[in-house]
């Protein structure tokens, strides 16, 4: 997120407007901003976090699909009331009754963040501060895109433990029931031995 505007608006605005924007924009107690720049020429995110927001999507869709659960991968709208606040997460998973909402969700259980440059601050910070406030939250991953890593904060009664994950791991996934390995995850990215892939390997399956 970038500098906000210096102007206040209301919820209400807020919503009305992003239908409209060119860019996505996230809203933080009355302030918007630019998701990924201020400007459509600068929006956009890299070839391995758009990939491994895939897998992510590839990996979950059915067992979410199971579950009665709702996957949605960067273009959904979470709102967090107790922050007065919305944002973009690359991958969402909401479970339960729908909130009736067309264009966001209030009670996720799973949030992942894909760590850049620009936002590997605020995903460490602010959002982890706004996301571990949601009470439906069961874990809440930040995920290298340069390095097989991954920092999962799981729900442990009143507080959060934050355990490491690298190479080969797995990552147990409570709310969907379902073990999520770092090569689905990695595919296409990052091979096991830590190298960048070439994109000459086997097409990903569904």
């Amino acid at each position: 997120m970038s500098d906000p505007a210096l102007q206040v608006i209301s919820v209400e605005e807020y919503l009305r407007t992003e239908q409209e924007s060119p860019v996505k924009r996230e809203y933080v107690d009355g302030f918007v901003y630019p998701l990924h720049g201020a400007t459509r020429a600068q929006a956009g995110t890299s070839k391995a976090h758009m990939r491994i927001t895939l897998n992510f999507v590839l990996a979950l869709d059915t067992k979410a699909t199971r579950a009665g659960c709702r996957l949605y991968a960067a273009d959904m709208k979470l709102r967090i009331e107790g922050k007065n606040s919305f944002y973009y997460p690359d991958v969402m998973v909401a479970c339960g009754q729908d909130n009736g909402e067309e264009y966001y969700e209030t009670d996720p259980c799973l949030l992942v963040e894909v760590l850049s440059k620009r936002t590997a601050a605020i995903d460490r910070h602010a959002k982890y501060h706004a996301y571990t406030s949601i009470p439906s939250l069961q874990m809440y991953l930040i995920v290298s895109q340069s390095e097989r890593r991954i920092l999962a904060y799981q729900r442990a009664g009143d507080g959060w433990r934050l355990t490491q994950y690298g190479g080969t791991g797995s990552i147990s996934l409570a709310c969907l029931g379902h073990t999520l390995t770092l090569d689905e995850v990695y595919r296409g990215v990052i091979d096991p031995a830590g190298s960048a892939a070439t994109g000459s390997g086997t097409p990903p399956q569904a």
